[in-house]
């Protein structure tokens, strides 16, 4: 446990902050498995229209260095390829 009122307010502060980060990091994962799912289950309009909220919590947490901005890139590059790729080959 800290013993300086320094140290006790980085504890602090690094408390706030993780949960900050984890709400982020929550949301980003679950917008992603939720396109996912949908490719999975051939549902290609409804990815696409999901595809959008990805794309925004991924540069949200980006934004915020829950995630480094080159991994959302990467993330939603690879996101929308696959309802591309799934998309031309139901067709």
């Amino acid at each position: 446990m800290p013993i300086t009122s320094s140290a006790k307010k980085a504890l602090r502060q690094a408390k706030t902050r993780r949960a900050r980060n984890t709400v982020r990091k929550d949301a980003y994962k679950k917008a992603v498995k939720n396109v996912r799912k949908f490719v999975v289950a051939k549902q290609y309009e409804e990815a696409a229209k999901a595809l959008p909220a990805a794309m925004k919590a991924l540069d949200k947490a980006a934004k915020t260095r829950v995630i480094e901005k080159n991994k959302a890139s990467r993330m939603k590059s690879r996101l929308a390829q696959l309802i591309k790729r799934s998309t031309k080959a139901s067709s």
